[in-house]
């Protein structure tokens, strides 16, 4: 496969339709009245999203309150990405018991999306597996449907794509088809699903909704393939717009009300279009305001290539002051301690200071010598931060967290947080959270950072924003 014209690709494609499918869907979840769970494996699904509840627990309990509040959606923080195989199949089938108590406490059906990365690394089909088995019933259909428009990943004729400016480039040909993890080698998603299964599933056996079928047929056609899906069909779903994606959202809860039993493993865009959530404005600078004291606390912990220079730019054009964590003694048992101690003494006057700081961990990529061990290198190098960011939050006026599992355990374990307001966007695919009451930082401003997302200015530009600016 060979990178396209984005300009020409899309000129070609029959126009979408913009019928205000947002409301009727909104319409037709009232009528339905289930409570759409979306999963979470990192913080970064509350991209297109907002005034929605996140849960960074999944207990019974917890669920019950969820399943009460009248509100379409609620998220849960899994952060399953940066879990073992089987540690993140004990979560989901945790979840997924604790789903079905809290439906038969309420009398409140529900739907599952588990929400995963536009480019796709992630536990599948592991994930949708487990759940599938565990939420009760025979799933019908599987949809797979990874477009995110804010982030410039778009799926045309079945082919996942991410766009570089005008360029779309397969996606198995960027550099997140070589993550240590979660790699692959197919940007054709039934090719994709067959790799993943392990070949179990033939790319010829999935299903798809393809562009045509969504912008020519409408909702009556795609409830139509969605409705003939059975015995747990994968389904790849075309999609370059939200209303795209709004189409075959409301044509799934059509399928749904007639009986059909769907699972769907997406990016944020089709989370928000599921729920009926219509996408607002960007946060401005004055709903950004905060009467908390201190410096802003900028932490980067991701390492995509995008994460990186990002960073770069922030440096080499802003004035910033910055702490860089040398990773190498992080990892040497007998030098993490001091080198947590440093970056703290160093950062902690700054911020109490008023000043704006960012902590980055040093850019060379260090992994082991296979998946698991380069997740326990990931996890040991985001528990040190999350030790950093406990002793510094305190200082902090508000806290930028760069990186899915960096923003995930910093939310979870250095700031205590169990549950959270989605205020909106800062820029766009770059999530804004309100920590609540029960947490080590109330109302501390939290900006959810994706690692993949946003132009070579954009860590500037938020904490400008963060701090007063336009």
């Amino acid at each position: 496969m060979t990178r396209k014209s984005k300009a020409a690709v899309f000129a070609e494609l029959p126009p979408p339709v913009t019928d205000d499918w947002v409301s009727a869907i909104q319409v037709a979840n009232r009528e339905r009245g289930d409570k759409v769970v979306i999963l979470d494996d990192d913080p970064t699904g509350t991209q297109t999203v907002h005034d929605v509840m996140v849960l960074t627990t999944w207990d019974a309990a917890a669920l019950t309150v969820a399943f009460e509040d009248v509100t379409p959606a609620v998220f849960i923080l899994t952060n399953t990405r940066s879990m073992t195989a089987e540690q993140a199949r004990t979560v989901n089938r945790e979840i997924a018991i604790n789903l079905n108590a809290a439906s038969k406490q309420t009398g409140r059906g529900f739907v599952v999306i588990s929400r995963s990365d536009s480019t796709l690394r992630g536990h599948f089909p592991l994930e949708t597996d487990v759940l599938a088995a565990s939420v009760g019933g025979q799933v019908d259909g599987v949809l797979i449907t990874p477009a995110f428009m804010a982030g410039g990943r778009y799926t045309i004729n079945g082919v996942h794509y991410v766009a570089e400016d005008d360029a779309l480039v397969p996606v198995a040909q960027t550099p997140f088809a070589q993550d240590a993890a979660f790699g692959y080698s197919a940007s054709d998603l039934r090719e994709w699903v067959s790799e993943k299964t392990g070949g179990i599933v033939n790319a010829g056996d999935v299903a798809t909704v393809m562009l045509d079928d969504i912008r020519t047929g409408g909702v009556d056609r795609v409830c139509e393939q969605l409705s003939a899906l059975e015995n747990h069909t994968y389904c790849v779903v075309d999609a370059i717009t939200e209303s795209d994606l709004e189409v075959v959202a409301l044509a799934a809860i059509n399928a749904e009300a007639q009986g059909k039993r769907l699972l769907y493993r997406t990016a944020a865009s089709f989370a928000a279009a599921r729920a009926g959530i219509a996408l607002r404005p960007l946060l401005t600078a004055e709903e950004l305001r905060t009467e908390r004291s201190g410096g802003g606390l900028v932490v980067v912990g991701s390492y995509v290539p995008k994460s990186s220079s990002q960073l770069a730019h922030l440096l080499e054009h802003t004035d910033i002051e910055r702490a860089e964590i040398n990773v190498t003694r992080l990892l040497d048992d007998a030098a993490q301690a001091d080198e947590i101690s440093r970056v703290v003494a160093h950062a902690g006057p700054l911020l109490r200071a008023g000043k704006t700081v960012v902590v980055y961990t040093s850019r060379e990529l260090i992994t082991g010598d296979d998946a698991t061990s380069s997740l326990s290198i990931g996890n040991r190098i985001s528990d040190s931060l999350v030790q950093i960011t406990a002793q510094l939050q305190g200082a902090a006026r508000f806290i930028i967290a760069k990186g899915g599992i960096t923003s995930s355990d910093l939310a979870t374990k250095a700031l205590k947080a169990r549950q959270a307001r989605v205020m909106g966007q800062i820029l766009p695919g770059i999530p804004v959270w309100e920590l609540d009451e029960d947490c080590a930082e109330p109302h501390l401003i939290y900006v959810v950072f994706p690692g993949n997302v946003g132009s070579v200015e954009a860590i500037a530009e938020a904490v400008a924003k963060l701090e007063g600016g336009a």
